[in-house]
């Protein structure tokens, strides 16, 4: 039996939206809610769901501004957890691609 073990990466990350908020984020500093709609061509309720699994973790702030309601001005930022965790998901994937897996033993191969 092998040992072989993929890397490991972050579920949470791995989802394609959280992706690209949090790859926007990191690049960005800081995004208007309805600017990380338009760009991650997602409907406000996806990206609302996002950001509170994103926020819960800890890898991003939500601050809310102006007006109540509807017309307050939603604004993210990435935080240093969250920094640290896409680059560790991204060092995760890059290790992924870069491992050599070994050849399957073909005495434990399970005859289907």
């Amino acid at each position: 039996m092998s040992n072989f073990k993929f890397a490991v990466i972050n579920p949470l990350l791995h989802s394609e939206l959280r992706l690209k908020i949090m790859v926007a984020l990191e690049s960005l500093k800081s995004a208007d809610f309805m600017y990380l709609c338009q760009i991650t061509d997602s409907t406000r309720g996806n990206v609302s769901t996002q950001i509170t699994t994103l926020k819960d973790a800890g890898y991003i702030e939500v601050s809310k501004s102006g007006g109540l309601g509807r017309f307050s001005r939603t604004t993210c930022s990435i935080t240093d957890k969250g920094r640290e965790a896409l680059r560790a998901y991204e060092e995760g994937l890059r290790r992924m691609f870069a491992q050599e897996v070994p050849a399957q033993d073909e005495s434990q191969a399970i005859n289907q």
